[in-house]
């Protein structure tokens, strides 16, 4: 059985940093892309960010490109999302992800992916 689970969530004030990590069981960590979608009250989930399966190629949304890094560890079986320079606008539900690496994906869309974690919240205060 597949488990995703995020962990490092939490209150942190405008400009601050967090690190999130999502460890993965039960599938074979390197012949899948890792994503990390947020979702804020009221609103739809969003894609954040992507990493393919050896980590060579990461994708984000234009809302964190230049604030936020995804980086897994493939012995570790881990995906991270740093994030810096947070901004109220950030708090969410921050969901990872996973999906078997292909080339036909364009790992931004929430319906390409397989398994999904519970969810880690991030709160960020002005």
């Amino acid at each position: 059985q597949v488990h995703l689970v995020e962990s490092g969530g939490g209150l942190v004030q405008a400009g601050g940093s967090l690190k999130l990590s999502c460890s993965a069981s039960g599938l074979p960590f390197t012949r899948y892309a890792m994503g990390w979608f947020r979702q804020a009250p009221g609103e739809e989930r969003e894609f954040v960010a992507a990493v393919n399966w050896s980590g060579g190629t990461t994708y984000y949304a234009d809302s964190v490109k230049g604030r936020f890094t995804v980086s897994r560890d493939n012995h570790e079986d881990t995906v991270y999302l740093q994030m810096n320079s947070l901004k109220p606008e950030d708090t969410a539900v921050y969901y990872c992800a996973a999906v078997r690496d292909r080339i036909s994906l364009t790992l931004r869309d929430s319906p390409e992916y397989e398994y999904w974690g519970q969810g880690t919240r991030v709160t960020v205060s002005s």
